[in-house]
């Protein structure tokens, strides 16, 4: 009897965690660059284990499931913001914020700081090969109050070159970490590396970047919403479980009792 209430707990507890990941993803469906989560349950661990005859716990410290991400590509938009760049391919931007971390991201929507350098909205800089690309300020100077009427013509090559009226004035990097798996997303659809995985620069020939463009969520909004039913059904069931269970067992006890 206490059994069923262990299995149907245990599955009401991967549900949860189910439904957390999903209204997490339905929440970023309009966030640019980000990549929808998922979960497993690690059964297959478990049956390995018996199949080697390795002697197992009922109960485990943690529960059996587990999360990856999907770095499929989303659709790109068109925006024709010079400062939106969109990588169509692997690899993530390299980014840096004020103490040195760093960070990955696929969301390239990118401004002009005062500083001349090309920044996130919240602070991030994007590095370059040389470190953090800036811009001379000097370029942009408001002709109103200076009198200079120079055109100024921002591009960035589809192999990561910066120009500035056609003056390369730096290269983006585009990086990829050996081990997917040991990404960690923090906020804003921006990932670290955990463990001991290193992150590459992607060679020149493999890079192909898209100036004026963004890559959109790749949550597909109707699929989440569809698994968030499903899984909800599943929780409920294991929820009537408990409460079939909890009834049988108040009877058995009452059977049990002497007067």
């Amino acid at each position: 009897m206490l059994k069923e209430f262990f299995t149907a707990a245990l599955g009401m507890q991967n549900q949860q965690t189910r439904l957390e990941v999903i209204a997490n993803n339905i929440a970023n469906t309009s966030t640019n660059g980000f990549k929808r989560a998922n979960v497993f349950e690690r059964n297959l661990v478990d049956a390995r284990a018996n199949f080697y005859n390795v002697k197992g716990d009922v109960e485990q410290n943690d529960p059996p499931i587990g999360s990856y991400y999907d770095y499929s590509l989303g659709a790109f938009q068109k925006t024709d913001n010079p400062f939106d760049v969109a990588i169509d391919g692997e690899g993530f931007f390299l980014l840096e914020d004020f103490e040195g971390k760093q960070f990955l991201s696929r969301n390239g929507e990118f401004r002009l700081a005062e500083d001349g350098t090309i920044t996130r909205s919240d602070g991030k800089m994007l590095i370059g090969e040389n470190g953090a690309i800036r811009v001379s300020t000097e370029y942009f100077s408001n002709p109103l109050e200076t009198q200079d009427g120079r055109a100024t013509n921002f591009r960035i090559a589809q192999t990561g070159e910066v120009f500035l009226n056609d003056q390369e004035i730096g290269k983006l990097v585009i990086v990829q970490p050996d081990e997917q798996k040991e990404l960690q997303r923090i906020s804003n659809g921006e990932f670290i590396v955990t463990g001991i995985s290193d992150v590459k620069y992607l060679d020149s020939e493999k890079v192909k970047v898209r100036q004026g463009w963004l890559e959109s969520s790749n949550v597909d909004i109707v699929s989440e919403m569809v698994q968030m039913i499903e899984s909800q059904r599943m929780f409920e069931a294991g929820s009537k479980v408990i409460q079939t269970n909890d009834g049988t067992l108040d009877k058995a006890i009452a059977l049990g009792r002497y007067y």
